[in-house]
Formats: C-alpha cells, structure tokens, sequence
C-alpha cells in the first residue's frame, strides 16, 4: 500500500528546520566555523596575488618567504574550521536522524491495526532505514557542502568583481547557462529519487514478508517463486535507479561542461587584458583562483543536489507517514473502576464492517454482568473476535455503542481500556526478549518473585528452568525456540501477571497437550475467579462450565444458555456437542 498523504516541500524544510532548531548552538558553531573556512580560502586569493606580483614579479624573496608563511596560516587556520564543520555537521545529521526515527516510531504506535492490515511491515521498515540514512547524509553532508559553495561563490564573485568589473561581467553572463541545467533537469533527479525510493521499500517488504514466513515457503518448495518475485523486484528498483542517476549524471556533466568552458573564456579574456596592461598577472592569477573557486562551488552544488532531492523525497515519505492520523482517537474521561467487583460489559446495537468488507454486525447486543464467565461459540467468521477488536478499540463500530460499567469506551482514556482489560490469543505473541521480559510485558514492574508466580501459575516455570539460561533464555523472534504450547503458556503467565478485571481468552489452550491443557486450565479457572470473563472457544470440552454460552452465526447472536439449556433447544450447539463431545 502507498501513503496517500501530500505533504508539500516547504512543510519538509518547514519539518527538518524544526529538528534542527532543537540544536540551534550546534547549527550556530558550525554556520561559524562554514563562514571562517570558506572566508580563509577567499583570503588565500589575495595571497596568490601578492605572491606574484611582489615575490615573481618584483623578484623579492622576503615577501615571497612572507606569502608562502601567510598561506600556510592560511591553510591552518582553514583546516581547524573545517575539522569543526564537519564534525558538528555529521553529528547533526545522526542526532536529527535519530530523533526522526524516534518520532515516526512513536507515532506508529499510536495507529490502529487497521492501518498496519493495509500497509506491509517491510515498506515501514524501509522508511526507518534507507529514507532515514538518507536524511543523515543530507543534513550530515550534502547540506553543509552546498551551504559552503554558496558562501564561497558569493564571496568570489565579490572579489572578482574588485579584481576585474570586465572579467566578473563575464562570469555573470555565465551564471544563467549554469542554472539553466539545474531549472530543467533537478525536477526530475527528485522525481526519480522518490520512486526509486518507493521501489526500494517494496523490496524490503518482500523480503521481511519471505523471510518471516520461511518455514512455509521451504515447506512448499517456493524458493524460486519467492526468487523471481524478488528479481522482478530488484529490476524494478534497479531501473528507478538508472534512472535517477541518468538524470543526476546529465546534471553534473552539463554543470561541469558550461563551467569550465566559462572559466577557460575568462581566462583568454583576462589573458589579453594583461597584454594590454589593464591588469597586473598577479590580479589575473587571482581573478582566475577566484573564478575556479566559484566554478567549483557551482560543480559542488550541482553535485549534491541530486542528494538534497533525494532527501527531500525521502522526507516527503517520511512525512507522510507522520501525518497519517490514527483512526481511534483516545476519549479523555477516566475509567471509573469499582474495586470491589469487576466491571459489567455492554454491547448495545452494534453496527460494524471492516474496512471495504461488507457489514458483520447488524443491531447486535449482549449483556455481560459482572464476573460473568461467557463463552462465544460458533462458526470461523462469526464475529467472536471482531468482539474483542471492537472491546479493545483496534476498531471502531459504524454504529451503536460499548460500555464498560456505566461508561462508553468511546469517551474512556485508551490507557485506561486497556489497562483494564488481559488477553490470550489462538496465535500467542512471543518477542525477541528473554522469558522474563516476555512475561513481564504487560506489567514491566514486576518482581522477578512476582513473575516466578505467574509461570508457575500457567505451568511454564517448569520448562522454563530447563532453558539455558532459565529465565534470562532468549526466545527468538516470535518464539521460535519455543514449541506451540510453550509459547501459549507464557502468554498465559503474562495475562496472569497482568491480573485485569477483565479477561479476554482466544481459545487459549488450543496448542496444549491434553495433560498440558488440564494443568492451564485449572490455572485459567482461578484466574477467571473475581473477573469479567468472555471466552472463545472451538472445542466446547473448554466452555461446559461457563456461566453462559453465546452461539454466534454470520455475526448474529442465536441463541445463549447454559451448556444443558443448549443442547435442548439450539440445533447448532448441538451439532458441536455431537461432533465433539459424542465421538
């Protein structure tokens, strides 16, 4: 998916200028050591051309040795500005690179799960990455290179003009033949850069969607499906590529071309003024540093040009993603909690459709007093989990409204939601952090005791101690060192841990052995105990005992009872009961 979002390229500089103010004395020592380095080299003119005319010309060697002795100051002094430039340039760039990802970052979080259903993992990460780097490289470097240029160029066009009025007409009839490749051809370096950037992150997305899902591509034997789509990939991006720097190429050689053609005519022109004794060689050789010094500049800032488009570009992408505005909005009322009893739960006539879907809930309602233990039963795409996305607020009804207590969720803080509410899904998530860390996920403060107690609760202390390294074990990316039982017990120790008054269980035994499955739940039974209980469940052997089952079908509440009450007058629980209790 693309980011649809304009954003204009003065709100980019508007943006990057922001970060940058945050480190204004930074800016300010290196805008200083810029102007003395760039301001020593224009000085290294007037040296040149008291060289020539008072040390060659006049054959004096004391002010030549004196020349040569102010040149080399010259030089010093030019180095030590430019060793601070540079450094507190770099610095710059990785600083406002960082705070960037840190800003992004923190922003995606904030986005609901229906943006991340329709953008790739692998295209956001790019974004960190590479539009990112680019930045870096931009503010680190290309920035203060071309800053630099345009103070020297300014500066020798100053001096020329003391030098030389004729010599500086000339070179200023020249200027608009230099600029005249940047009006045409640095439209479409951005243009390019962008794309090329757009092809880039379209290959880490492929590439973080293959390789997360290895075990099912090598199961079907698709590496080279999986090959060719990442070829036909990197040709894409690789044609972007040429063609950016195509025009990036074009660019820098036009500028090369028309500059030193302008300095090789100068230099005749002048040549012959010295002829005529309208100006000394010194002044010429002077003239001419100048005019090299100016052509350079130009060539510099030709140069990286084509940088500062790409970062504009990738600033463009970044930005965007920064003004993609979360689809749920946090209420700004506290969640009014009874200590003594946890809260009642009120679906009241839900209408809802996923994003271009057609509706799921039409009118639906359900009641769930408090520490209520209820089961949804039914068929895949009943809406048994659309319940918990809606309860969460990962998504929001068309219509309709949820209350926990006496109080909608719409107009509840989403800290408050979700600190009130524990949840274990069919597909468990384990991070890339030690079990510990995975356990204490939902309750960072906890004791190592503390979270002792949880495992040994949901039964992963056992297991857990035969690790390497016990509780400190890494687990691997989405707990691939871990069997699927494993993992669902220590999401169980975390909802445990997390100790909610509202519990949410997604058929949270469905990975278990049987003996596995008897110990968790028993576990599970006295976690439901004092909790506002809502339960999916598959297999009915899991629900028997619940207080109430809720039969759902095509998004529809059909009937809901007792497990007894049920097999007396509902046709499909009962079917389940047959196909599962009775065979």
């Amino acid at each position: 998916m693309r980011i649809d979002t304009q954003v204009s390229t003065g709100q980019v500089l508007g943006w990057v200028g922001g970060h940058l103010m945050k480190y204004r004395w930074q800016v300010a020592g290196a805008i200083v050591a810029l102007f003395i380095a760039a301001g020593a080299w224009l000085v290294l003119g007037q040296g040149i051309k008291l060289a020539v005319d008072k040390g060659f010309i006049e054959n004096n060697p004391a002010i030549l040795n004196k020349a040569v002795a102010g040149v080399l100051i010259i030089c010093l002094i030019a180095s030590i500005a430019t060793y601070f430039r540079f450094y507190l340039m770099s610095f710059l760039g990785e600083r406002i690179s960082a705070d960037i990802r840190n800003e992004v970052f923190s922003h995606l979080l904030t986005l609901s799960p229906s943006f991340f259903a329709k953008t790739r993992t692998g295209e956001v990460i790019s974004r960190f990455t590479s539009d990112t780097t680019v930045i870096q490289t931009v503010v680190g470097s290309s920035v203060s290179m071309a800053v630099r240029s345009v103070v020297t160029f300014t500066g020798a066009i100053i001096l020329m003009a003391v030098t030389s009025p004729v010599l500086t007409l000339c070179v200023l009839l020249a200027v608009p033949a230099v600029l005249l490749p940047l009006r045409v051809l640095a439209p479409r370096v951005r243009k390019y850069a962008k794309e090329s950037q757009d092809k880039i992150a379209d290959l880490g997305a492929h590439v973080d969607q293959s390789l997360h899902e290895i075990t099912t591509v090598q199961a079907f034997n698709a590496q080279l499906t999986e090959q060719q789509h990442f070829d036909r990939r990197v040709h894409h991006a690789l044609n972007a590529a040429k063609r950016r720097i195509h025009f990036r190429s074009q660019l820098i050689g036009a500028i090369m071309l028309i500059s030193l053609a302008a300095i090789t005519l100068i230099a005749w022109v002048g040549a012959r003024q010295v002829f005529a004794n309208a100006m000394s060689m010194g002044e010429l050789s002077a003239f001419l540093f100048y005019a090299v010094l100016a052509g350079g500049s130009v060539a510099t800032i030709s140069e990286v040009i084509g940088d500062v488009q790409r970062g504009v570009g990738a600033s463009e992408r970044l930005l965007q993603l920064l003004h993609t505005p979360p689809s749920i909005q946090s209420g700004t009322q506290p969640l009014l909690m009874d200590t003594c009893k946890p809260p009642a739960i009120y679906f009241d006539n839900i209408f809802f459709a996923y994003p271009e879907n057609p509706p799921l809930f039409k009118g639906l309602s359900l009641t769930i007093q408090s520490g209520e233990k209820v089961a949804l039963v039914g068929p895949s795409g009943a809406g048994k989990t659309s319940l918990f996305q809606l309860l969460l607020r990962f998504y929001e009804p068309q219509q309709g409204r949820i209350n926990i207590g006496s109080q909608s969720i719409a107009h509840v803080r989403l800290t408050d939601l979700r600190n009130t509410i524990a949840i274990v899904t069919q597909e468990p998530v384990i991070f890339a952090a030690s079990a510990e860390e995975n356990i204490a996920y939902g309750k960072p403060s906890a004791s190592t005791e503390e979270i002792k107690k949880a495992a040994e609760a949901a039964y992963a202390d056992e297991f857990i101690m035969q690790l390497e390294s016990g509780y400190q074990t890494q687990l691997g990316e989405r707990g691939v060192r871990l069997s699927g039982g494993q993992r669902q017990r220590i999401a169980i120790a975390r909802a445990i841990l997390a100790d909610r008054p509202i519990l949410l269980l997604d058929e949270a035994t469905s990975a278990l052995d049987a003996r596995s499955e008897r110990m968790v739940q028993q576990a599970l039974n006295r976690l439901m105990e004092g909790r506002t209980t809502i339960v999916i469940a598959h297999r009915l052997a899991t629900v028997q005992h619940a207080d109430r089952i809720v039969v759902m079908e095509k998004g529809t509440i059909t009937s809901s009872g007792t497990h007894a009450e049920l097999l007396k007058s509902d046709t499909l629980y009962r079917e389940y009961a047959e196909l599962q209790l009775l065979s």
